[in-house]
């Protein structure tokens, strides 16, 4: 972007689309408004830093991460003991419906006891792999195997279900 014209041009041909995109995943009108603005302070900071191939994909990616990093860092209090987060989330997420709560975590029970404590460190606490190690005694590498192995079976059991459910498991495991 080479001028405060094109970066006009971009904003007034997205900020509307951005802000539905936002607002239906924050269902908060002044929320998604902030959001958008701030992904478009964001890409007007950064339009000399960055190569972006797809202005459309780019914004739509960087309001979608916005909205993650919103939930992660306001809506779950990292101090919620591992065996709470269950009725945490069903308290605090109301638009997810009993039946898809029970699949993810059905999902989460057919993993491994160290396996599902591992990923739920990695992914609720956000613990880096160093800090799970040390806090359980064991090697990086089997924290990492154990992820990579958690991971791989969740996927392993969603490839039967359909499109729908899958993507909104993703939208809850994104918020582990």
């Amino acid at each position: 972007m080479k001028s405060t014209t094109e970066f006009e041009e971009i904003y007034t041909g997205y900020w509307e689309k951005l802000y539905v995109f936002s607002f239906k995943m924050t269902q908060d009108r002044e929320l998604a408004q902030n959001i958008v603005q701030d992904v478009f302070i964001d890409f007007w900071e950064r339009r000399n830093e960055t190569k972006i191939l797809s202005v459309e994909s780019y914004l739509f990616r960087a309001v979608k991460n916005q909205v993650y990093k919103y939930y992660r860092n306001n809506r779950f209090d990292k101090s919620i003991p591992e065996e709470k987060f269950e009725n945490y989330l069903i308290e605090n997420i109301s638009s997810v419906d009993d039946e898809l709560l029970d699949k993810l975590y059905s999902l989460l029970d057919k993993l491994p006891e160290k396996r599902k404590e591992i990923l739920m460190m990695y992914k609720i606490q956000e613990m880096d792999i160093d800090q799970i190690a040390a806090q359980l005694n064991i090697s990086k590498q089997t924290v990492k195997n154990q992820i990579t192995s958690a991971l791989k079976q969740l996927r392993a059991e969603i490839k039967d279900m359909d499109f729908n459910t899958v993507m909104l498991l993703f939208f809850l495991l994104t918020f582990l």
